[in-house]
């Protein structure tokens, strides 16, 4: 007779770890999850490109869009100096362009107040190229008739009233109302009788009259356009269409200005002078 109990297998006593070994499996899983981070961190430079979006209105003097990313470092100096704080920054959402100025033309457009181009002055490493001296060498973009359906001066109708609502914060500088100070474009009467704000608003084309009347800006000859960037011009069948000229510069005060919603006239920036008249 065979003893049972001599049958039975050895109970297997579980792996106990020493200190060392469980030290060491607890830096091996922190480094994997900090491997992790790091990679999903540098992914997130990917979601605008997976997502598509558009690129940013650069401020006045930008370089190409490859070139500009390249240089800027993201101080912020250009949005400091800005008169009608048309600069922002970009958020997480613009990926490898994070951080990066850009102008939101419906909210404010860039319009010249400061007519030394500040940011450019303040830009340290030439993002803003520092070639760029007047605001009609600016080329960030061109603008465009989007929405000529909504437009009113397509239309043949005028326009009496306040451009934006009373929530509006856009400014403008309105030189015959005050030369320094840009004003809240919603406190602003108007009453035209074929719909022309996106024209007498634009910085290129006031600058052009007033050089015309033989007035310079600051007295100062550079400072003339060479050629105009927007003007109306008559529809067959009636209206009055906006037509965008060469010396456009994107800077985006005709869109600002537009009174209906969604802004007939908007900014394209992946264009501008240069590329459209090439």
């Amino acid at each position: 007779m065979t003893d049972d109990k001599s049958k039975e297998k050895p109970v297997k006593k579980p792996r106990v770890l020493d200190r060392k070994t469980q030290e060491a499996r607890r830096r091996f899983l922190r480094s994997l999850g900090l491997a992790a981070g790091v990679v999903s961190a540098s992914l997130v430079g990917f979601i605008p490109v997976v997502r598509g979006y558009n690129p940013r209105l650069r401020p006045p003097g930008a370089l190409a869009e490859d070139e500009f990313l390249a240089s800027c470092i993201k101080c912020g100096q250009c949005i400091q100096v800005c008169p009608v704080e048309a600069i922002k920054l970009t958020d997480i959402m613009d990926g490898f362009g994070n951080g990066t100025p850009h102008i939101d033309a419906r909210a404010q457009a860039c319009d010249f107040s400061c007519d030394g181009l500040q940011c450019v002055l303040a830009c340290p490493t030439g993002s803003l190229s520092h070639d760029t001296n007047y605001p009609h060498q600016v080329r960030i973009g061109f603008a465009e008739l989007a929405r000529p359906d909504l437009c009113l001066a397509m239309q043949g109708k005028g326009f009496k009233g306040r451009i934006r609502d009373a929530s509006f914060k856009g400014l403008f500088r309105y030189a015959e109302l005050n030369r320094w100070q840009p004003l809240p474009v919603r406190g602003q009467e108007f009453d035209r009788e074929i719909c022309d704000l996106c024209i007498v608003h634009c910085p290129i084309e006031i600058r052009r009259n007033q050089c015309e009347a033989g007035h310079p800006p600051a007295d100062d000859p550079n400072q003339c356009p060479p050629s105009r960037a927007i003007g109306l011009e008559p529809v067959e069948g009636g209206g009055m269409r906006p037509v965008i000229y060469e010396g456009c510069v994107g800077c985006g005060a005709c869109e600002m200005v537009c009174p209906v919603t969604p802004a007939a006239i908007v900014v394209d920036m992946t264009k501008n002078a240069d590329t459209v008249t090439a």
